[in-house]
């Protein structure tokens, strides 16, 4: 449904992003990872069409970004980060606009309006001003205007950026709502709400892309599985019988803990492979006494850290976007890059 293919984007000699390639399947959520200044507003605007690429190609539902611009807006719903609504208009009346705008028939207008209110539950508020509205039902309002002409492909910047925790629940299970008919690139710096919400992860940083995967696969690969073991016993015997299991590369004991006499907690790192049970077989059948077996695995913020602090991010000067190149959606006026925000 997306393909980005060596997608560049310079300001002189200044590279906003260098090279970035993937693709996002039919149906999938796909989060989009980086630190401030990254890339990742850069690449979104590209590929809804509100700034040239200078090099490389990007695709959205067939349709190339560059030479079939209204085209791939039409198949795309954009949320910002600070939603473009109309706070003196009315929920249904602002989508009534927004259909019309955005090229809906008259005839299928009005089904399109009430799906979009029924699909993020508007339905008691659809006669409501929208600024009289909260904060997580302006947020409903719209991710319902980036969706009111059914578009194939959905982008969502920050959709869940200073909500509590309820509403951030129900932007997410929206968000799960609408996957599957719809391709979703999600951009967010809260990472439980990528563990959560998406399939699939992409991390950028100074502008390049650095991976690619599912963020229970990204945890694995980069930091391998873990276990808490707690063994009665000799601390030497227990180590060489939790060495010789096939997978695991490494039993080191845990110093300081406060643990009855004679027992010992070890850790124990495997490689991508799920070993709790052949670990359990192993200490049982060699006559070891188990009191404790626990996973321990390292968390996306960990692997998010470790992938992107190894070098300082590097602020990329995104341009101001002429107002003539522009949608409704897109709102803010500033100069410099909504990632490079403080």
């Amino acid at each position: 449904m997306i393909e980005v293919d060596q997608l560049s984007k310079s300001y002189g000699s200044t590279d906003a992003i260098k090279n970035v390639s993937f693709k996002v399947e039919p149906g999938e959520i796909l989060g989009f990872l980086g630190p401030n200044g990254a890339g990742k507003t850069t690449t979104m605007r590209i590929l809804t069409g509100y700034l040239p690429a200078t090099t490389g190609t990007a695709r959205v539902a067939g349709k190339d970004v560059h030479s079939e611009s209204m085209a791939v807006r039409q198949s795309i719903g954009y949320l910002p980060e600070i939603p473009p609504l109309y706070p003196e208009m009315t929920v249904e009346g602002f989508l009534h606009f927004v259909a019309r705008i955005k090229g809906v028939s008259a005839g299928d207008r009005a089904t399109k309006v009430v799906s979009a209110i029924e699909r993020c539950n508007l339905q008691e508020k659809s006669d409501v001003i929208i600024r009289k509205l909260s904060k997580g039902f302006r947020q409903r309002v719209g991710i319902a205007q980036a969706i009111v002409h059914n578009p194939p492909v959905i982008v969502l910047d920050e959709p869940t950026v200073g909500l509590d925790p309820r509403q951030i629940i129900e932007v997410r299970n929206l968000i799960r709502r609408l996957a599957g008919e719809h391709t979703i690139i999600l951009s967010t710096h809260i990472l439980p709400e990528v563990s959560a919400t998406c399939d699939r992860i992409a991390i950028i940083n100074r502008g390049e892309l650095i991976t690619t995967d599912s963020p229970e696969h990204l945890v694995a690969k980069l930091t391998g599985q873990g276990y808490w073991v707690e063994l009665a016993g000799d601390a030497d015997r227990s180590i060489a019988v939790l060495s010789e299991i096939p997978g695991v590369t490494r039993v080191e004991p845990v110093a300081g803990e406060e643990l009855p006499e004679g027992h010992t907690r070890f850790q124990v790192t495997t490689g991508l492979e799920d070993l709790g049970g052949a670990i359990a077989t192993q200490v049982v059948s060699k006559g070891l006494s188990l009191f404790e077996l626990k996973r321990n695995r390292a968390s996306l913020e960990d692997v998010f850290i470790n992938l992107t602090t190894t070098e300082s991010a590097v602020d990329s000067p995104d341009q101001p976007i002429p107002p003539d190149q522009t949608g409704l959606e897109q709102t803010d006026t500033e100069p410099a890059d909504e990632e490079n925000k403080a």
